[in-house]
């Protein structure tokens, strides 16, 4: 019995090329409108560009109207304190869903594991540092496609350091700065898995 070649598993789909929901369109048009108030650009090319927006269908399309703009940060996110998400005896997750996000996160993992899931929150911030200790029983974070990462201040201790992250981030998109340390069980940062990614398509 001749044996059959394995098939090509799937080209992955860069992130460029993902489809932008509604929320990704609105926060391209806010900044948009943003950059009009502030004199950056005239009212006719706030027109064609948002009209721009509204049909977009990729990250790439929407990353072209908002590439010759800065980003325009939240004071109030900037002002908010530090987020401290403790996993304990029974765990502890922040996400998926939205909330909001300050310039630093500090996670313990605990005993019962902490997770965190930037996928639906709409961060105006250039840059989000979170503190990570994986401790006993481990840190997962789960940030979208196009986010970028840095974890050079990352100590990977006994459980180690598992990056999983792509690196072509998008423009406009935060850094994400990953400090801290991983403990007996280790810190993982990644993108959505493929349940993450159907649940993440279902209500865009």
């Amino acid at each position: 019995m001749t044996a059959q070649p394995p098939e090509p598993s799937p080209r992955p789909v860069p992130s460029g090329e993902l489809r932008a929901s509604h929320d990704d369109r609105e926060a391209v048009v806010e900044q948009l409108r943003d950059a009009a108030a502030e004199g950056r650009i005239d009212l006719d090319e706030l027109d064609s560009r948002l009209e721009q927006a509204l049909t977009s269908k990729t990250y790439a399309e929407l990353a072209v109207l908002t590439a010759d703009l800065p980003k325009s940060p939240s004071s109030a996110a900037e002002n908010l304190p530090p987020l401290v998400l403790k996993g304990g005896m029974y765990g502890a997750s922040r996400g998926p869903g939205r909330w909001e996000v300050p310039g630093h996160v500090i996670v313990h993992a605990g005993v019962g594991g902490a997770s965190l899931d930037f996928t639906r929150v709409e961060c105006r911030l250039a840059e989000v540092v979170v503190e990570a200790y994986g401790e006993t029983s481990g840190v997962t974070i789960v940030i979208p496609d196009g986010w970028s990462t840095d974890t050079t201040g990352m100590d990977p201790g006994f459980g180690g350091l598992k990056d999983k992250t792509t690196p072509d981030s998008l423009p406009g998109t935060p850094l994400i700065r990953l400090t801290g340390s991983g403990g007996m069980a280790g810190v993982v940062i990644r993108h959505p898995n493929k349940r993450e990614r159907r649940k993440l398509d279902g209500n865009s």
